[in-house]
């Protein structure tokens, strides 16, 4: 912050002039100034100015306009004034000190002609929608019910279907709905009809945010408005035209490019006062005034939010699937939308490419969608189909490493909200998959992981996947809404859970029971009954294998977001390993289901069918059938869906992170 107060020169014998800002002061050495032999002074001024005497570091009353009060004039003695009314001429006002000599009579008189002028730069601090004056609150962020600060969107969508590429990647605004996305910046001036010879007022942005923050001026010409790019990228200032009077001018301001982890967000934007005394010689910052933004994060929607819009991509061999997800889609009341063929080039796995979530400001909220770095065949769905007016597109690609599997978006889950150990994460947590932390495997790509983390408000937790085949958190864990205090469980897949009902049949005498009945057409079926399951001894030593990293995340999970065993549903499930000892499902894994509100679509499991009925489908729920198309190729309802969530009501900046 630069000082309110500066300091002036007087000189005996002379004149200067010079500019005070509404609201700061300034200090003139009345000792430096005095001619030899002066040891008192008074001092004289015009009502539109308030002076003060300060001797040995101490305040002495103000100074009455044409008071006859004398001062010994000892070292360090100063004048303090200040104006709290603009002036409508230059030089409007005046101080003058007279010296006097130890008989009292006059010796000399210092003299400064002043000239009052308000500047405010000004946003919405305190985040209601609208620009407040001067906000004392303005030069700093702060996060909580009780915090200030201004927010910035990053203007990630596209509002006119005749630009390239996103609004944020060009300089020039085409509609009035690309100020939309903007926040306000109001500037604040109030003076004589024109500033004093010498004097420029400049807005500025440091170097290093240039990348970051753009600033737009509404020029209003007679025929109709330009939008004028003033800062940002390669413009660091911009001079202000100063138009006398009192006057506000409107910015409009977009963030350029989320947090990340070399960006925490914040950006500041400056204006100040410059005064050059001399033609060729450099000007000097006399008055600066700062507003800070934060760029709002990208935030991720659990499946406890409203469906908005269910994405599905249309095969050859899912046109059945998406008759099923069609009819569970209209009986939860949101949209189908269909990703064809010529987007998709054959390319199902919808929920790997994208991953849903919106950005918000008090003045406007729109979603984003993630794009994942892992491109199947559908790199062109989300910029084709899903980038428009008010739908945004961020993606994060890494430079050297790499891409796994573990990159797809199967492996980036949200939570519900929660509490834990007394803190709240009211948005939920991010939850990706990892590796062990003793093995050199497979981990989400840092770029992306460093993008989630920046975001602040919905810290991630890192979980154990790689043990899996294709390494994703959603092929273990989700989360279903419910309507007890709680709001959610998490459902976990469960081998266990699986053994223990398939002991229990057996008990009862329904060990002949068959699975994956009506599941496969052909001959290749060899008929697996539960008596067979049970007593396949290197299958139930993978799947206590398959427990134990399970039961890692477990504990992690009930630590990191702070839920009890009753909040935890086992569903059963069975995995087998692979040649290179990865864990694939060894039949449809009921885990990964879609959830529209009460509505559930989980893959069908083709378990054991005791009296007519499949035992692991006790729960009523619709189970879909989705194994000709999904199940064959490792993947299960989820993956083959995406859903676009309503945003939370909460609003962000209300977190304390």
């Amino acid at each position: 912050e630069m000082p309110r107060d500066r300091t002036l020169r007087l000189q005996h014998g002379n004149r200067i002039q010079a500019l005070c800002v509404l609201g700061t002061r300034i200090s003139a050495d009345v000792y430096g100034a005095a001619p030899a032999g002066a040891v008192s002074f008074g001092v004289k001024h015009t009502e539109g100015v308030s002076v003060e005497v300060v001797c040995r570091g101490r305040a002495e009353d103000g100074v009455a306009p044409s008071s006859g009060t004398r001062w010994p004039l000892d070292k360090g003695t100063v004048l303090r004034f200040s104006m709290s009314r603009a002036s409508t001429e230059v030089n409007d006002n005046k101080v003058t000190v007279s010296f006097y000599a130890e008989g009292g009579q006059p010796i000399n008189q210092a003299g400064v002609f002043l000239t009052g002028i308000g500047i405010s730069l000004d946003v919405d601090a305190d985040r209601d929608g609208v620009v407040e004056k001067n906000s004392p609150n303005k030069a700093s962020w702060t996060w909580g019910p009780k915090g200030h600060g201004a927010i910035l969107l990053v203007s990630c969508d596209k509002e006119s279907p005749f630009t390239p590429a996103l609004d944020c990647a060009d300089e020039r605004v085409f509609s009035k709905e690309d100020l939309l996305d903007m926040s306000q910046m109001v500037l604040r001036t109030e003076g004589p009809p024109s500033l004093p010879r010498g004097y420029e007022i400049v807005l500025y942005i440091p170097v290093s945010e240039a990348d970051k923050v753009g600033v737009f001026y509404v020029q209003n010409p007679f025929f109709g408005q330009r939008y004028v790019h003033v800062l940002g990228r390669r413009k660091l200032y911009h001079v202000v035209q100063y138009t006398g009077g009192t006057a506000e001018l409107d910015f409009f301001v977009e963030g350029l490019r989320f947090p990340d982890d070399t960006f925490s967000g914040l950006v500041s934007i400056h204006v100040s006062l410059l005064e050059t005394q001399t033609e060729g010689i450099p000007h000097t910052p006399i008055f600066t005034d700062t507003v800070v933004f934060r760029v709002a994060p990208w935030i991720m929607t659990p499946n406890t939010l409203a469906p908005v819009n269910v994405f599905v991509c249309s095969m050859k061999d899912n046109y059945l699937f998406i008759k099923e997800i069609k009819n569970l889609v209209n009986k939860a009341g949101c949209e189908l939308k269909v990703c064809f063929g010529y987007i998709n080039r054959g390319d199902r796995w919808m929920q790997d490419e994208i991953e849903f979530g919106y950005t918000h400001a008090p003045h406007k909220s729109f979603p984003v969608v993630l794009d994942s770095p892992q491109d199947g065949g559908m790199e062109q769905f989300p910029i084709k189909e899903l980038l428009g007016p008010d739908f945004g597109y961020v993606s994060r690609e890494p430079l050297f490493e790499a891409i796994t599997s573990l990159d797809s978006f199967g492996n980036l889950e949200v939570s519900p909200p929660v509490t834990v150990a007394g803190k709240d994460y009211p948005l939920g947590r991010i939850l990706i998959g990892s590796s062990f932390p003793t093995s050199a495997g497979r981990r989400m790509t840092r770029v992306v992981r460093d993008f989630l983390c920046a975001q602040q408000v919905q810290a991630p937790v890192e979980l154990y996947s790689d043990w899996l085949a294709v390494g994703h958190v959603d092929e273990f864990v989700t989360f279903v809404p419910t309507f007890d205090a709680k709001r959610f469980r998490m459902l976990m897949a469960s081998p266990a859970a699986c053994y223990k009902l398939f002991r229990e049949k057996q008990k009862e005498g329904q060990g002949e029971a068959t699975m994956f009945k009506g599941r496969y057409s052909g001959t290749d079926t060899k008929r697996v009954t539960i008596n067979k399951v049970l007593s396949n001894d290197i299958l139930v030593q993978q799947n206590q294998y398959v427990q134990r990293c399970i039961d890692w995340n477990r504990d992690i999970l009930k630590k990191e977001l702070g839920l009890t065993e009753e909040d935890i549903i086992d569903l059963p499930a069975l995995f087998k390993l692979d040649k290179q000892g990865k864990a694939v499902p060894y039949f449809p894994n009921m885990v990964t289901m879609i959830i529209l509100a009460k509505d559930l679509g989980i893959p069908k499991p083709f378990g054991p069918v005791v009296g007519g009925e499949c035992c692991l489908e006790r729960r009523p729920c619709r189970f879909l059938e989705d194994v000709a198309s999904y199940h064959g190729s490792l993947g299960e309802v989820r993956c083959g869906t995406n859903v676009q969530r309503r945003p939370f009501a909460f609003k962000w900046w209300h977190v304390t992170p």
